[in-house]
C-alpha cells in the first residue's frame, strides 16, 4: 500500500531533546541524568497505560524528575520543575527537520504528528515554538484516549480523525517501541536513528519497514 499519512512522533524525532541537558545540569549537577530521566519517563508512561491509569505527560515528567531527585539524596523545587516545563516546550527542531518535511509535502504526502505531550488551543505547541507547526496538516495527542503510546488505541485515534486505515499510513520516531506499537495496528514503521536510537533485531516482524539517518535520508528512500 503507498503511504498517504506519514505520521511523526515528536520528541526526539522531530524535537532536539538535549536542549534540556542544563535544566538537569542545574536540578542533578549532572547533564548525563537527562537520558535517565527521559528513559523512567517513557517507562512509567507505558506503566500508566498497562495498568489503566493516567496523568498527562508534562505532569509525569515533573514527578519523575522528583522521583529521580530523591533516589539520589536530593530534592527539586518547584521553580525547578517549572523551568523543566518551560524548557520541554521550547525544544529546538533536529537541524534536518525542516528540510526533510519540505521534502516529503512535496511528494504529496499529509503530514500529522502523534505526540505523548498533551495540546492546548489555548498555547502554543512545542513544535509551534519551534517553528514547525506549519509543516502538519494536524497535531495529534494522545491526551483524549487516556492513554500513553504504544497504545494501539491512541495509533487508531488518528485513523479515525483522518478517516484512513492503518495500512495507509507510516508512523515515524526515533524510538523502536513507537514504531512496534504502530505497525502493531497494521501500520508501516520507519526509525530514525537519532544517536542513542537502534531497530530491536528480535525477530522479523519488529523490524521497521524504513530505517533512515534523519528526515532527510528519510524523504530520500520514501522519494525512491
Amino acid at each position: 500500500m503507498v503511504n498517504r499519512v506519514v505520521i511523526f512522533d515528536v520528541n526526539e524525532t522531530l524535537l532536539d531533546i538535549e536542549a534540556l541537558a542544563p535544566v538537569f545540569e542545574e536540578i542533578y549537577s549532572d547533564p548525563a541524568s537527562l537520558r535517565e530521566w527521559f528513559a523512567q519517563l517513557v517507562l512509567y508512561s507505558m506503566t500508566l497505560t498497562v495498568s489503566q491509569q493516567y496523568v498527562d505527560f508534562v505532569t509525569l515528567g515533573r514527578a519523575v524528575a522528583q522521583m529521580l531527585a530523591e533516589i539520589r539524596g536530593g530534592t527539586v523545587t518547584d521553580a525547578q520543575l517549572d523551568r523543566l516545563a518551560e524548557a520541554m516546550s521550547h525544544m529546538p527542531a533536529h537541524p534536518d527537520v525542516a528540510d526533510g518535511l519540505a521534502s516529503l509535502r512535496a511528494q504529496g504526502l499529509r503530514l500529522v504528528t502523534l505526540t505523548n505531550s498533551p495540546t492546548s488551543a489555548e498555547r502554543p505547541s512545542p513544535l509551534d515554538n519551534a517553528g514547525l507547526g506549519g509543516h502538519f496538516e494536524r497535531q495529534f495527542s494522545v491526551h483524549p484516549c487516556r492513554a500513553f503510546k504504544p497504545s494501539p488505541e491512541v495509533y487508531m485515534q488518528v485513523c479515525r480523525e483522518l478517516d484512513v486505515r492503518p495500512d495507509e499510513c507510516l508512523m515515524v520516531a526515533a524510538h523502536a517501541w513507537d514504531t512496534i506499537g504502530a505497525q502493531a495496528t497494521g501500520m508501516r514503521g520507519a526509525l530514525i536513528t537519532r544517536p542513542g536510537n537502534a531497530a530491536l533485531r528480535a525477530a522479523d516482524n519488529l523490524l521497521p519497514d524504513v530505517i533512515a539517518t534523519d528526515l532527510r535520508d528519510l524523504a530520500r528512500q520514501l522519494s525512491s
